[in-house]
């Protein structure tokens, strides 16, 4: 099966831990080479986070049991990237 190279992932966290902790906890995966997370909004009680995380074999389980074990959940994968490279995407003309 082709190794997942990129996710881009919508999480919603509770204020603790924090983004840096959260993104540490998953760099710190098997098959994850880099986190980006960058705070999208912030409510009252909760923080909206994109995470993009990269690597040579993310499995997409291991990182959705680590956002869960931190309070937090994945409302949504947002983009996936699966094969021997890293594939841009394109604009098409219903852009």
């Amino acid at each position: 099966m082709a190794p997942v190279r990129r996710l881009v992932l919508d999480v919603l966290k509770p204020h603790d831990p924090t983004t840096v902790d959260l993104a540490r906890r998953v760099a710190e995966g098997d098959g994850v080479d880099g986190v980006n997370a960058v705070v999208v909004n912030v409510d009252r009680d909760v923080e909206t986070i994109k995470l993009t995380i990269e690597g040579d074999g993310i499995e997409y389980r291991a990182v959705e049991s680590v956002v869960d074990a931190q309070g937090a959940s994945v409302h949504s994968i947002d983009q996936v990237v699966c094969g021997n490279r890293l594939v841009e995407e394109s604009e098409t003309p219903q852009d």
